[in-house]
């Protein structure tokens, strides 16, 4: 993996991530990248280790890897989803869109191809954070286990109920310029607020995108 000297941000300390990987030629160069940005780095090796350290409640964000050695990726992501918003970056090798669906089924934020840069997974987590709570308007719907993407999702479409969104303006709400994947992750996400929201909260405009057809709250 490519070292990139990146300068250091002050608005990260304080903020703890954790990755988890199994494979050190991955872990060791992200850790020391991570650190020099400012950012406190936990490391875990499997999935055990990682929802044992996610409980602690000490933990900003998640790199999380599918492939590891005890649990998948994909079932810490479920198990962390029952009770937690903790935002969740999946790093998958599997290049198949229906993976990479899946995982955004489950309650990731966001996905990252293997291989790839420090630059890019810089530019998605610094995405992901900005997403968080403390840098976001008033949630307009509490504590509805939403993740940080279906929070800024939904907020944006019930803020202009009148308007009508195409999957790619939802893509730049969600994502802004960090997006490389498919455009369906926001059906995705979509059907999960449904889920979440009730059926009737988000109208689909058929060839045109979605719209808010409900109440705030």
């Amino acid at each position: 993996m490519k070292r990139e000297v990146t300068a250091i941000d002050t608005t990260t300390h304080g903020k703890t991530i954790l990755v988890t990987d199994d494979e050190p030629h991955i872990i060791e160069p992200v850790k020391a990248h991570l650190e020099r940005l400012g950012y406190q780095v936990l490391v875990a090796m499997n999935g055990r280790e990682a929802l044992n350290i996610m409980r602690d409640g000490k933990v900003d964000l998640v790199i999380l890897d599918l492939m590891l050695p005890d649990i998948p990726g994909e079932e810490v992501c479920r198990l962390v989803r029952e009770s937690s918003r903790l935002p969740i970056i999946m790093l998958t090798a599997k290049v198949a869109e229906a993976s990479q669906l899946e995982g955004l089924k489950l309650g990731a934020d966001d996905y990252i191809l293997k291989p790839f840069s420090l630059k890019l997974l810089t530019a998605r987590i610094e995405t992901v954070m900005r997403r968080l709570p403390d840098s976001e308007p008033q949630d307009l719907f509490g504590d509805r286990h939403l993740t940080v993407t279906e929070r800024r999702i939904v907020n944006a479409l019930a803020r202009r109920p009148g308007r009508i969104f195409t999957r790619d303006e939802l893509i730049e709400v969600a994502f802004n310029d960090t997006f490389d994947g498919y455009d369906r992750v926001i059906d995705t996400h979509i059907k999960n607020l449904r889920r979440k929201l009730g059926a009737d909260q988000i109208k689909t405009v058929h060839g045109l995108g979605y719209q808010w057809g409900g109440k705030r709250r």
